[in-house]
């Protein structure tokens, strides 16, 4: 299991035109008496990837308890996706940009398995900047969440990476002394649980807040910036870049605060960002809110949503007690495509040679073609080490610390930029067809709080 939170993907999203005038749905349902249905996941930058069949096509979605609707942004005229009764509109979401456009498309039937869902609305968006695909370095075809969540008391177990969909109506509550089960409120179609932070840098003070469950944000916690007194970013911080919302980049600060607290369980010097105001207005509609829960804390815990009986379980993981790290290289990675690389094989074998009588050992010396994944340099935090040592956006990055980085996952050359202060990276990078090196140490400007 990734244990680090690598780029920060947000995507929860809002409607200009609110639901109230579209055609009731039907919901998701367990077929053939089935009880439950349970099925394996990716996860990926700390987000749940699930394959599921839309009007027959299989696509990959992320389950995000952050969005009240069904999302598709990914598809290719290769893809032969139909979509029914389409139509446009206007949709706008977290980003300082304005609202971009869409198409409604009704009446779709999804399945996985035992689970069918039919007569659904998709919302299709065909902006190209929008490409979470490329930040994960996996296709991915859209987002989903409250639609079938709602239909379903749903337990995820991010240790094992199984989820399960339990019929609500036969679901029965076992007794679990590591678990504690909280009230959810609902807004717009998205959780909500009330929780309390110690931000204070000089007492233990615990602050209530009402903050958004929201699996589908890659970063461990959100706060909105005096959105209460108490809530003030301490004096440990630094700019940067937070993620990529609907309607554009978000960027804000980002510090460590002494602790969450979340009924009897407690995590400790926690990473927060605190978004800039301008890129959640749309957020901030909702005045009690205070910010949000992401996955970087959700994955300490196994999870079960029962949305029908507004509830929550969170019962302890293996990882709950894993130090809250964050890049530290500054750099943001997405795939940049692939590229046709020449590879020796080598290999040996035995020969008898009949002049000697003896047995020899030969070596085969071999070419395969094949295309490797490349990664490019998105985006630089500036001040960083990163850009301290001289590397630039769009540079494509070759080799890390002597390895080459087609044979690597994208999680795998981002998870190198969490590790220890002072860890030394090396980077071969190619700059308008020239190869150049470059190193640097990593550096942790967020010291746990006294």
């Amino acid at each position: 299991m990734l244990k680090r939170i690598f780029s920060n993907i947000i995507i929860s999203i809002l409607i200009l035109f609110w639901a109230t005038g579209i055609d009731a749905q039907s919901n998701f349902k367990l077929i053939n008496n089935a009880k439950k249905q349970s099925i394996s996941f990716k996860l990926i930058n700390n987000l749940i990837v699930i394959p599921m069949e839309v009007n027959g096509k299989e696509l990959n979605f992320i389950l995000d308890s952050g969005v009240g609707i069904t999302i598709l942004f990914n598809i290719q005229n290769k893809d032969s996706l139909k979509l029914n009764n389409a139509k446009k509109i206007k949709l706008k979401g977290l980003g300082s940009n304005d609202a971009i456009d869409a198409i409604l498309s009704k009446g779709n039937n999804f399945k996985f398995r035992n689970i069918i869902g039919a007569n659904q609305n998709l919302y299709i968006i065909f902006d190209e900047s929008f490409d979470l695909s490329a930040k994960l370095g996996i296709t991915i075809h859209g987002i989903i969440g409250y639609e079938i969540l709602k239909d379903f008391i749903v337990k995820i177990n991010y240790g094992t990476k199984r989820i399960t969909f339990y019929n609500s109506d036969s679901y029965e509550y076992k007794l679990c002394k590591r678990c504690e089960t909280f009230n959810l409120e609902f807004n717009r179609l998205k959780p909500y649980i009330n929780v309390g932070v110690r931000i204070n840098e000089s007492s233990d003070k615990i602050t209530p807040v009402k903050l958004l469950i929201d699996s589908g944000g890659s970063d461990a916690m959100w706060l909105f910036e005096n959105s209460k007194p108490e809530i003030i970013v301490p004096k440990q911080f630094f700019y940067d870049f937070l993620g990529e919302g609907l309607s554009g980049a978000i960027h804000g600060k980002r510090s460590i605060i002494k602790g969450l607290v979340i009924g009897k369980f407690e995590l400790k010097n926690l990473t927060v960002s605190f978004p800039d105001s301008s890129s959640i207005a749309n957020a901030l509609k909702f005045k009690e809110r205070n910010g949000s829960i992401g996955a970087t804390i959700l994955k300490r815990f196994t999870v079960t949503f029962d949305y029908k009986g507004s509830k929550i379980t969170l019962k302890k993981g293996s990882s709950f007690k894993d130090p809250f790290k964050y890049n530290m290289s500054g750099i943001e990675l997405v795939y940049n495509g692939k590229l046709f690389v020449l590879e020796q094989d080598f290999s040996s074998g035995n020969f008898n040679n009949n002049q000697e009588n003896t047995l020899q050992n030969r070596i085969i010396l071999d070419y395969n073609y094949s295309f490797k994944p490349t990664y490019k340099i998105f985006k630089i935090r500036k001040g960083s080490p990163a850009y301290h040592a001289g590397l630039e956006v769009n540079d494509i990055v070759i080799k890390i610390n002597g390895q080459y980085t087609y044979n690597l996952k994208l999680g795998e050359i981002v998870e190198k930029f969490y590790q220890k202060e002072n860890k030394r990276i090396s980077l071969v990078i190619e700059r308008n067809g020239k190869n150049y090196e470059y190193h640097f140490k990593l550096k942790n400007l967020l010291l746990p709080p006294k």
